[in-house]
């Protein structure tokens, strides 16, 4: 055996340093790895010879990468190659478009942790509708007010928290719940940074995608991206352009909807309402039927040798507590940094959310879950956090809120979604989350923490409550890192081991 450490990533300055004080060379480029282990299939040599080859060859290598990746359709192998882009200065609205592919790695500036400043994207749209000076006051008096709620909430938190206030330790802590409820107030326009790492073939769905959105900031950064990642590898991005799928699929989908959601009255046609009469923050919209037993019929499936069917009908014949006792060995041994086994991925539960901009940037960040949103709509009401209320800022929240829906509603004619810049991190979307119970159960850990974001928090905490009752036996685990020892006592009688392994 033989492993090899072919490559990793290096800050680019010091690449530059590096080509600098050498002699001139071609092969500083991430295209020679995706050429040279494309022939591992077909080419007996070890992979570090077939890299050897493709440095001495760098135009080869990249004839080979075109030929293998877009004329024999071999995709894969661009994932060979992977980028890291600083993206700084973008709006929040912006980066929830970035943030939307999965199989990327994302850092971002938070607003929970850091103070925010006075800086916002102001949209092209906007400039060119001559609507530049309303839309910046209205930023301004929700960027004033943000500063006016941190200053207001840091001494009412510290009151109320007066025994984690007592030890200076816990003033970070403190502050941070203040600004991340004063952050309600600004809006998407408020600039933001998160570091991109992003393999050549998402690379080049990302550019190919971003070319048919309707933003100008986004076509901009589009352009920038694609530019830097050409100079670099020009041969394995190569279709970038806007394509009728991506361009016109939900357009279109929105004119038919409109018109069968439009009722016929005597008096003229009128518009279903958008806020139905009811309905729920978090409902269950559909669960797998006999969650549990299929479940429990993968996991006999994984450890005989019998069929997936024969299994199930198995499970079925099972009590309650044959039933209880196959789980609770899946589970035996988990420990609060594990996730139960991938069995647990073939039943799953889809939630109707209904959301702030706050708790979306938390939400979104789970991108092996099926989530797909609506666009921001005053209609939905906002999210008020309870701190700014008990402080005595409801009123002067709400007025900015009233303020906002003003200005969005002149802009929305002339700047059509560039009109979604000036709400705020308290307005809401509708958001549609299909998971599995395995992923699940990372959401749970994660978002039912003390230390998660407060409004994630209570969602996350009904979602489970809502899949325990439809899968009992598969979610009986479910829960915040710091409740798990409990949960665990509860089942199994004795605590877990809670030390994770050297």
């Amino acid at each position: 055996m033989r492993v090899v450490l072919a490559g990793y990533n290096v800050d680019k300055e010091v690449i530059d340093e590096l080509k600098t004080h050498s002699p001139p060379r071609e092969d500083v480029t991430p295209e020679t790895l995706s050429a040279s282990y494309a022939r591992i299939s077909r080419d007996p040599r070890p992979a570090d010879e077939l890299r050897a080859v493709a440095r001495r060859e760098v135009e080869r290598a990249r004839r080979s990468n075109q030929a293998i990746i877009f004329k024999m359709g071999h995709h894969s192998v661009a994932e060979h190659a992977v980028f890291n882009f600083d993206i700084i200065g973008v709006s929040r609205l912006v980066l929830e478009e970035i943030e939307k592919f999965r199989l990327c790695s994302y850092t971002e500036k938070s607003q929970r942790y850091i103070k925010l400043g006075d800086d916002f994207v102001i949209p092209e749209e906007v400039r060119g509708a001559g609507l530049e000076k309303a839309y910046v006051r209205t930023i301004r008096a929700q960027n004033s007010l943000y500063h006016r709620l941190y200053e207001r909430l840091k001494p009412y938190l510290f009151n109320k928290y007066g025994e984690l206030a007592a030890n200076p330790k816990n003033h970070p802590l403190l502050e941070s719940w203040a600004k991340e409820d004063a952050r309600y107030a600004v809006s998407l326009a408020t600039e933001g940074q998160v570091g991109l790492t992003i393999n050549a073939r998402n690379l080049e769905l990302l550019v190919r995608r971003f070319a048919a959105k309707k933003l100008a900031e986004l076509r901009e950064l589009n352009n920038r991206i694609y530019a830097l990642a050409r100079e670099v590898a020009p041969s394995i991005i190569l279709f970038v352009k806007a394509t009728d799928f991506d361009a016109r699929t939900y357009r279109e989908l929105g004119e038919a909807a409109r018109s069968l959601f439009v009722e016929k009255r005597r008096s003229g046609e009128k518009r279903a309402p958008r806020r139905s009469v009811g309905e729920e923050d978090v409902a269950l919209a559909e669960a797998t039927p006999d969650g549990d037993d299929k479940i429990l019929a993968a996991l006999l499936h994984t450890s005989t040798a019998l069929s997936y069917s024969l299994c199930l009908r198995r499970v079925r014949w099972l009590n309650p507590a044959e039933k209880k006792e196959i789980v609770k060995t899946a589970l035996r041994h988990m420990e609060l940094y594990d996730f139960p086994p991938r069995e647990f991925e073939y039943a799953g539960l889809t939630f109707s959310l209904l959301i702030s901009a706050s708790c979306f940037a938390q939400l979104k960040r789970h991108r092996m879950a099926t989530l797909t949103a609506q666009d921001y709509d005053p209609a939905l009401g906002v999210t008020i956090p309870p701190s700014i209320e008990a402080s005595g800022a409801g009123r002067e929240f709400r007025e900015l809120i009233s303020r906002t829906n003003e200005t969005h509603a002149a802009l929305l004619p002339k700047v059509g979604p560039a009109a979604a810049y000036v709400l705020t991190n308290a307005h809401r979307r509708r958001v549609l989350l299909k998971v599995n119970v395995r992923e699940l159960y990372h959401i749970s850990r994660l978002r039912e923490d003390p230390t998660a974001q407060w409004e994630i928090r209570e969602i996350a905490g009904r979602m489970s409550n809502l899949a325990r009752k439809e899968m009992p036996l598969s979610c009986m685990l479910l829960g915040g890192k710091d409740r798990y020892p409990a949960l665990y006592a509860k089942v199994f009688g004795q605590p877990p081991k809670l030390s994770p392994p050297r």
